[in-house]
């Protein structure tokens, strides 16, 4: 039981921790104390979600199915060109005024709906979480899947509800024009860099 948990936190956390969207976006709530908790979780039970199919049988159903993955790769490239545009604007325009300005309009429902379409509109989420999460499960019996599949969830749990509870802790430094200039021109670069990705795996 324990060897599964185990190997399960440590590749959890080998998919989970290289910077993404996911967690550029999660930190920049931390930063702003802006619904952070909220964002944390959602990805957490997002990942429960996709690493489950993935367990359970679900990667095999993405990798026959190329139109779903075409659908989820233009969103995910429309949504991250888009954001990441957004990050750069803010980047540009950085002063006290405009981060007061932009903390006052970040409602709880505007930090759900882009916690979810950043996780789900990524097509590098289901690559991780659904497809190699579930081929590795493979290598277990079904009484172990369950405790592999424990294991990349609390690698999820942990870093998600670290990264955005340490970031609201160093709030106070990082909230500042220049530092929140540099995290957006950060953020808007790894969002623009996923999307080329993504284009550039539909036309190679």
């Amino acid at each position: 039981m324990f060897t599964p948990v185990l190997k399960g936190m440590v590749i959890g956390a080998g998919l989970i921790i290289p910077i993404g969207a996911q967690n550029a976006y999660v930190l920049s709530q931390g930063i702003k104390k802006n619904y952070h908790l909220t964002a944390a979780s959602i990805c957490i039970f997002l990942d429960f979600l996709l690493m489950s199919l993935g367990v359970y049988g679900g990667g095999a159903m993405i990798n026959a199915n190329e139109w779903l993955y075409l659908i989820i790769t233009w969103g995910g490239i429309i949504f991250l060109a888009g954001y990441g545009a957004i990050f750069f604007k803010n980047a540009i325009i950085a002063n006290a005024e405009s981060m007061q300005k932009e903390s006052q309009f970040s409602t709880r429902k505007k930090v759900i709906f882009t916690t979810l379409a950043v996780t789900l509109l990524n097509p590098h989420v289901y690559l991780d979480t659904v497809v190699i999460i579930g081929s590795i499960s493979g290598n277990y019996a079904e009484s172990e899947k369950a405790f592999f599949l424990l294991g990349t969830v609390l690698a999820s749990l942990l870093w998600f509800y670290s990264l955005s509870m340490a970031s609201a802790k160093m709030a106070p430094w990082l909230n500042t024009v220049n530092v929140q200039r540099g995290i957006n021109i950060t953020v808007g670069l790894i969002m623009w860099a996923i999307a080329f990705s993504l284009l550039s795996s539909l036309i190679a």
